[in-house]
């Protein structure tokens, strides 16, 4: 089912879920997990979930931004740059983030992550896979599936008290 403007998904209902899954997963984890994620709406989750699952120290945020396949048209983000309050070497690391699409954001943030070191694994978590994959990645954990039509994206936003919810944009041609 293809979303409408007036008829988005509940992204408080789709966040419970979230956390529901990846409680399972850290429980389930051959180590440790530490959370990453990436800007900004995974950032807001991975941030989100850290403190609702009573996890210790604070969750990394990573961007895509310096491995761009599109850098030379996009240039640097203004969104946060990636900064990891833990040791990626050896480490269990679950990227978490909104709208899983193409794979080529999270091919440029397993980029940046391996410029930080070798992780022991990687897993994502996503809210909303919208499908339409131009590479070969899936999420550990997928809150939901809908289908976006191509001219449209699906955006997370969050209110000043933390609340989430789902903007649909046309993109221009």
């Amino acid at each position: 089912m293809s979303p409408s403007p007036s008829h988005l998904p509940d992204a408080e209902a789709l966040y419970a879920e979230l956390a529901r899954a990846v409680k399972q997963l850290l429980a389930a984890s051959a180590g440790p997990l530490v959370l990453a994620g990436i800007t900004s709406g995974g950032a807001w989750l991975a941030e989100r979930l850290q403190r609702d699952l009573g996890l210790s120290g604070a969750a990394g945020v990573i961007s895509s931004s310096m491995h761009r396949d599109d850098f030379a048209q996009r240039g640097l983000a203004s969104s946060a740059q990636t900064m990891l309050p833990f040791d990626v070497n050896g480490a269990h690391v679950l990227l978490v983030d909104d709208v899983l699409y193409t794979g080529r954001t999270l091919r440029a943030v397993i980029n940046e992550l391996f410029d930080y070191g070798r992780p022991a694994s990687v897993r994502l978590a996503v809210l909303v896979d919208r499908g339409g994959r131009e590479l070969p990645i899936e999420a550990n954990v997928c809150a939901a599936r809908l289908d976006v039509p191509a001219g449209q994206s699906l955006e997370l936003a969050r209110d000043d008290s933390g609340r989430l919810s789902f903007v649909l944009e046309t993109k221009e041609a």
